[in-house]
């Protein structure tokens, strides 16, 4: 892919930082809605805005959420940093932390779509219908996709283990070409 131009990569830069803030914000939001459903208990028969309210409005909300948001701004996380990855010098397979973070960006957004989306389908069909109360587990989904964003935040920030086999091998080659360049008594461009 031909390098972006400075505008189009820091524009691109944006929209994949505050998209990747947005998704982590978002699974935050989710985990403390999740924690309300689960830990409120409601009594039988109430709702009317009491507790049993609290817990139907908080699994209907993360429904909204998983629904409309999550993947959205999974896609245009995923997306932006594919773009920024092949569009810079970082690359997508040269450097070991942009490709882990590629992965775990696949591997959350793939359970999003599986797991955590069916998973609040069923959840706000058990609460609404009177079937039961919310499952602890619903909170594993959350939980889980916080400490990987967490995770790859971390890593964006510090961008750990170097170059790949192959960044280490693309990173010679240009250490080469420019030593012979410098050594050349022909200026080339």
């Amino acid at each position: 892919m031909k390098p972006l131009s400075r505008p189009a990569r820091r524009t691109l830069l944006v929209v994949h930082v505050s998209a990747s803030a947005s998704w982590l914000g978002l699974t935050l939001g989710l985990l403390a809605l999740a924690v309300t459903a689960v830990t409120t208990d409601p009594p039988a028969g109430t709702a009317d805005g009491g507790p049993g309210g609290i817990v139907e409005a908080a699994v209907r909300s993360m429904k909204v959420f998983t629904d409309w948001l999550v993947l959205p701004l999974a896609l245009v996380t995923l997306g932006s940093g594919l773009l920024l990855a092949l569009g810079t010098p970082w690359g997508l397979a040269r450097h070991r932390w942009v490709l882990i973070k590629f992965w775990l960006t696949l591997i959350t957004l793939t359970a999003t779509a599986l797991a955590l989306r069916p998973g609040v389908d069923a959840t706000v069909e058990t609460v609404t219908s009177g079937a039961g109360p919310a499952p602890v587990d619903l909170m594993a989904g959350p939980i889980v996709s916080f400490c990987t964003y967490l995770f790859m935040t971390a890593v964006s920030v510090l961008k750990p283990w170097g170059p790949t086999r192959r960044g280490r091998r693309l990173r010679a080659e240009i250490s080469s070409r420019k030593a012979l360049d410098e050594r050349s008594p022909r200026r080339t461009v």
